[in-house]
This record gives structure tokens, C-alpha cells and sequence, in this order.
């Protein structure tokens, strides 16, 4: 049998092979938020609703260089659209539900979409978006006929590999956001290398479960979750998203064999006090990254399951992703694994020379060989001077700063954007957030860089505190906490309590409006200033 060669046709034959087992399941809370029915699909029903989708898009004259937008968050309905496109050679637009007026208009304008559909309640703003754009596409619900699209018919096409599958848009934490160009071999990459990479993530044909509350318009859910479940004929539960309260219900629930996680989730679920029931679960490892080192051991000794730290980024997708599926996973040190012998990797300073073992650099990665961006995206759209800044000299420059040990593993430290510089010493915002976080006091901190006229930056914590009404004096506690936790210019030297923080859909601190946000709060007179109690510890 020829190897698939598109998403659709890696769904096909699954979908043939497995029949009535079960392929995406929709659990009753995430049924009741989102309006839909509680039931868990099969493959062959989802064949059938594919395939009548495909007809009517075929019927339309939908076809190779199409682009049609999906803002439905984790719906079956995104991927019965998302696979019936695939056949004709269709690309798909995923869109964040928490982009507005000004953001869509863009997303429109720059991907030239010819058609979207989107949640009812939407419909209205996304209308109008596209007019201010000059694209007046049909903007419609899945209740809908389907549409001709915006700018004339085109050829269906069968497609392969090279084709384009999605247009994912970057977080757009600086400028405009980037739309990184996918094709099919992207998604089937990612999901062969899932079946494939075995370890600790070892999957089993024809009987993995696996839970998710990551969105679809991220690559995680798209491109990581849902193709590898596609790939080994499992089944996928997509919630809405992450409800802390509920989470264990819905993995027994799921019967879920295996579970994604972002950082934020094990230290949320940390805080719950321990149960009877913490270890009432089927799952055998979570695949994941960003948790709190300090957490990660207790984290799996309490609820029985290993957390497998990874690195990825959309521009990578699986063709240079890492992971600590083997041990000795180094728990406790934000050590995410070592490449496999498919991905090359160097570590690099400010010069772009290959940084000493164990000092911090910016990770370059590719695929060895013959191919180096196999499995990589192939571009971000209409921007060839990004692309070619991001593959400067062969190597795809990640902007994450890593560490390399004794023993080759790698260890995240931060992005590199989010590197304070004070008075030359080089601060994580993340290990400062993951250090206050820790303090009886903070339910959550977010830190960035200020401008400091002696010392370059200044590090500025923003703060969410347990409870209403802290002042100076809180402030002044967790600065002299901080000065016992770590070494003293990496403590904050401002301070300001706020209600909410500038939050990703996935819950991540957005960067760039974090550093807004700071700039506004500064500016507004709102920060405590704790500058002179950073004295050097004796």
C-alpha cells in the first residue's frame, strides 16, 4: 500500500482499518460549555461526516491555494472541516477565539482566506473584519451551506507532502504576528515521529486514550495530540480547555492513557490538597513542558505518573523536536532530554560562536542529513526576509536560551527576549517567576525588565496576591523572601499588586503584553519601589 502522503489520506486509512473504535470523545462538561452532544465518535462516523463535508466543498469549487479560516475552538466540527479541505488540497486558517476586531482583520488580510467559519456568536465581527479588510469573504457557522468562496473557483487537487495543510499564526509577542506555512508532511511527521519515538512515550497500536485541554489553533493540539492519535488509531478527548477542579474527573472519565500538559497545570493541580483519588487514573506518562522543577518530583510521586519534559516550537513541529523520554530524566533541573541522532543542535552566544558546556546560548537547531528543515515549516508568509533571519547560516535560530551538560543533555532557561540584563548579569524571567510563585502569599507572578538609568534593567514583578489588599508592607516581605531564595540582583526591585495578569489562550504569560503592561503600570505610578533593600547577601 502506498504511504499516505496528506492528512486526509492518513485519516482515511485509519479510519477504514479502525471502523466503529473510537476516534474523538467529548466528555458531558465539555459538551455542556460548548452546546453540543456528549459522545465519543467513531472513525467511521467521522469518515462519514468528512466525506459528505468534502462532497459539498468539492460541489463549491473549493481547491489547491484555497484557504479557509476556522474559528470553532476544540469542536469535532474543526477537524471534520480541517480533513474534508485536506482532500481537495485545501488549507486551513486556525484562529485564536481571543484575537479581536483589529487582529482578525489582519489574519484575514494577510492570509487571503476565502472563506471562514466561526463560532455563531462570532459571525458578526469577523463580517465586519473581513470588510475592513477589502476581503468580504463568506463568513458562516457549520449549521450553514457551504459557501463559494471569496475570489473565483479553483482545481481540487490530491495533493502530497509539499502541499500546504494549515497557516498557523505565531503569538505575535513582537509586531505583527508571522503565519508559519505547514504542509502535509509537517502533521504526518509529527505523528509518525509520536508512534515512533518510544521510550517513556511508548504508544500502543490500536488502544491509546489520550486527553488534552490545548487548543486547536495551537500545533500542540493539531499537529502533536491529535496526529498522534491519528497515527496509532487511538482516541482523543479535546476539553474546552483546563479546569483545574474538574481535571481528574475528566481523566477518569476519559480513561485517558496518557495526558499533554503545559507548565501551568502541575503546579495548579499541586495546590489542591492530596486525595485518596490522586492516583484513581489510567494514565502512564504526560508529555509536556515548562513545569516548575521544584514541583516536578512531588508532582510525580503523589499522582504515580512520569511528567516527560519536551522542546518544540511551530517552526520546528516534530522534525527538531527533543525530549526526556529515556532516563535519567535529570528531574528537578529543567532539563528537557537530548536531541535524537536526526536533530542536530548547537548552542551559541551574542557572537554566534558554539557557547562552553553549561554556559546559557540561544539553541540552533535542524534535521541531519540531506534535508535540513524536513519537518520544519517551510516559511512564514509573504516575509521571506523572517525566514531567512530565522535559517540565517543553515540553522534555525529558536531564540530559546538552553544549557548544555556534562552529559549532552539540554536545559531550558528562558526565551531570549525575556533575559534581564542588570549591571551585566544575565536574569531569567522565568526562574524569578518560578521562585516568587513559591512564596504562601503570591498566587501568581509575572516578571519583566523595566528601565534602570544605573543599571540597565531592573527586574518588576507584577503580582497576583492570595488575597485582597496587600501593600508596601507584602511587598517589602517577598522582596526580603526572594533575597533568601536567590542571589540578590535577581530578587525584584519593583513591585505591584494587580487583579489579573496579560494571559496566552494556554494560560502562558504573554510576553509582549506583559512588558505594556508594565510600562503603563510604571508609568501610572503603581509599582512599590524596593530597589534599596537589593543589597548583596554576606
Amino acid at each position: 500500500m502506498t504511504a499516505a502522503t496528506t492528512v486526509y489520506a492518513r485519516f482515511r486509512e485509519t479510519a477504514l482499518r479502525r471502523g466503529e473504535a473510537g476516534f474523538l470523545n467529548v466528555l458531558p462538561e465539555t459538551a455542556g460549555i460548548y452546546g453540543i452532544a456528549a459522545e465519543e465518535i467513531s472513525y467511521r462516523a467521522m469518515l462519514d461526516r468528512v466525506e459528505r463535508w468534502r462532497a459539498a466543498f468539492a460541489s463549491c469549487g473549493y481547491g489547491e491555494g484555497h484557504r479557509v479560516g476556522l474559528l470553532l475552538q476544540n469542536r469535532p466540527v474543526f477537524v471534520e472541516l480541517w480533513f474534508a479541505l485536506n482532500a481537495l488540497g485545501v488549507s486551513v486558517v486556525p484562529i485564536n477565539p481571543d484575537l479581536r476586531l483589529s487582529e482578525l482583520e489582519y489574519i484575514i488580510a494577510h492570509s487571503e482566506m476565502n472563506a471562514a467559519f466561526v463560532l455563531a456568536e462570532r459571525r458578526d465581527e469577523v463580517e465586519t473584519a473581513a470588510r475592513q479588510a477589502g476581503r468580504p469573504i463568506p463568513v458562516v457557522t457549520s449549521e450553514d451551506d457551504v459557501p463559494a468562496p471569496f475570489g473565483g473557483l479553483r482545481q481540487a487537487s490530491t495533493s502530497d507532502g509539499s502541499t500546504e495543510c494549515a497557516l498557523l499564526y505565531t503569538s505575535g509577542t513582537t509586531g505583527q504576528s508571522k503565519g508559519c506555512v505547514l504542509t502535509n508532511t509537517y502533521f504526518l511527521h509529527s505523528g509518525n515521529w509520536y508512534r515512533d519515538v518510544g521510550g517513556l512515550i511508548a504508544l500502543k497500536p490500536d488502544g491509546e486514550r489520550m486527553i488534552t485541554p490545548l487548543p486547536l489553533f495551537h500545533m500542540n493540539a493539531m499537529a502533536v495530540s491529535l496526529m498522534a492519535m491519528l497515527s496509532v488509531g487511538g482516541s482523543l478527548t479535546m476539553l474546552d480547555r483546563f479546569h483545574p477542579r474538574s481535571w481528574w474527573a475528566s481523566v477518569r472519565d476519559s480513561r485517558a492513557t496518557c495526558l499533554h500538559y503545559l507548565g501551568v497545570m502541575p503546579s495548579m493541580l499541586m495546590s489542591a490538597p492530596p486525595s485518596g483519588q490522586d492516583r484513581a487514573h489510567t494514565v502512564r506518562f504526560g508529555f509536556g513542558a515548562g513545569v516548575d522543577k521544584l514541583l516536578h518530583a512531588p508532582f510525580e510521586q503523589r499522582f504515580g505518573f512520569p511528567l516527560l519534559e519536551a522542546w518544540a516550537m511551530t517552526e520546528t513541529g516534530s522534525g527538531g523536536v527533543i525530549a526526556a523520554n529515556v532516563e535519567p530524566r535529570k528531574i528537578g533541573t529543567s532539563c528537557f532530554g537530548r536531541p535524537a541522532p536526526e536533530v542536530d543542535v548547537r548552542i551559541v552566544d551574542d557572537g554566534g560562536n558554539d557557547a562552553p558546556s553549561g554556559t546559557p546560548g540561544e539553541l540552533l537547531v535542524r534535521r541531519a542529513g540531506a534535508d535540513p528543515r524536513y519537518g520544519f515549516f517551510r516559511e512564514y508568509l509573504k516575509n521571506p526576509q523572517a525566514t531567512a533571519e530565522a535559517w540565517d547560516g543553515g540553522w534555525l535560530h529558536t531564540g530559546d536560551i538552553v544549557s548544555r551538560d556534562a552529559d549532552g543533555d539540554l536545559h531550558f532557561v528562558d526565551r531570549k527576549k525575556n533575559v534581564i540584563r542588570r549591571s551585566g548579569e544575565n536574569i531569567a524571567a522565568v526562574e524569578v517567576e518560578s521562585v516568587l510563585n513559591r512564596h504562601p502569599a503570591i498566587r501568581q507572578a509575572a516578571v519583566a525588565a523595566t528601565p534602570d538609568q544605573v543599571r540597565g534593567d531592573e527586574v518588576a514583578a507584577v503580582i497576583i496576591a492570595e488575597e485582597a489588599g496587600a501593600g508596601r508592607a507584602l511587598a517589602e516581605d517577598i522582596v526580603r523572601w526572594s533575597l533568601e531564595q536567590m542571589a540578590y540582583y535577581k530578587a525584584p526591585g519593583w513591585i505591584c499588586f494587580v487583579d489579573s495578569l496579560p494571559l496566552t489562550a494556554t494560560e502562558k504569560i504573554q510576553r509582549g503584553g506583559l512588558k505594556d503592561f508594565v510600562a503603563r503600570l510604571m508609568r501610572d505610578g503603581a509599582f512599590f519601589d524596593l530597589r534599596d533593600l537589593k543589597k548583596r547577601q554576606v
